[in-house]
């Protein structure tokens, strides 16, 4: 995050004269569950497509449309693909607050959403922050099984199991083995056990419904994996960023054999 920090503070260094920044929520959450609960657990935003293309799609359309309204609007597409301070433009935005867990929590959805941005050099009318629903709940905070939450909003990153088994190179420390508590990409424990999130609500959109024949892999389906199959099952899923050497570094770390 230290990386170009100066972009994320500044939006008119990603986009020249930028006036406003427009953030949009894409609920992902599902009822769809891996059919197999002894195989290794992936976060929910995994199930289907990879976001960054579904979401990008849509975004240029919203684009394209506005494009319309007025013909010397300039500007850019964002879905993680910059450095961008997304939580904190869509907290600015009203669309949410910042939970304990340090995720954007929107009141009607819950977390389990997507933020993307379309920074653009016209002036708009903004809204403004809400208030934050959290109070005295600290589920998320002592549900963590590597204590990755150390307080309100405070995240130790380096400690997160999304990390340590998604952005982590080289070897994950064993200080966590046994707490990874069987996922092998990604972690959803924190916003499972948020209350908000019983208001969740599934999502509706193609491209990214959950592939069957990923969820529906069992135990020794995820034993045998090799390259090939890592690139037949995940081509287009989020999970290839890992890459296969990844993920087998994390089976082996939750002895999956």
């Amino acid at each position: 995050l230290e990386n170009h920090f100066d972009k994320r503070l500044d939006p008119s260094l990603l986009v020249d004269d930028a006036k406003s920044v427009i953030s949009v929520l894409f609920n992902y959450y599902t009822d769809d569950i891996q059919t197999d609960p002894d195989a290794p657990i992936i976060s929910k935003y995994a199930y289907g497509n990879d976001y960054h293309h579904v979401i990008k799609e849509k975004l240029n359309l919203l684009f394209d449309f506005i494009k319309t309204k007025n013909k010397n609007v300039t500007g850019r597409v964002f879905v993680d693909s910059a450095p961008v301070l997304e939580r904190a433009w869509a907290k600015q935005s009203g669309l949410g607050w910042i939970g304990k867990n340090g995720m954007l929590i929107n009141k009607k959805i819950g977390s389990f959403v997507f933020i993307a941005e379309l920074i653009i050099n016209l002036e708009l009318e903004y809204d403004t922050p809400i208030n934050e629903y959290c109070g005295t709940c600290t589920r998320c905070i002592d549900a963590c099984p590597t204590n990755a939450i150390i307080d309100d909003k405070i995240v130790d990153g380096s400690k997160c199991i999304s990390y340590l088994t998604i952005e982590l190179r080289g070897e994950i420390p064993l200080e966590f083995e046994g707490k990874l508590q069987n996922m092998v990409f990604g972690c959803d424990i924190c916003q499972d056990v948020c209350p908000h999130n019983s208001k969740a609500k599934p999502h509706e959109h193609e491209g990214l419904k959950p592939i069957r024949a990923l969820l529906e892999m069992n135990k020794n389906d995820w034993c045998r994996l090799d390259k090939s199959g890592f690139n037949q099952h995940f081509k287009k899923s989020a999970i290839n960023r890992t890459r296969y050497a990844g993920l087998k570094r994390n089976l082996n770390f939750l002895k999956v054999k």
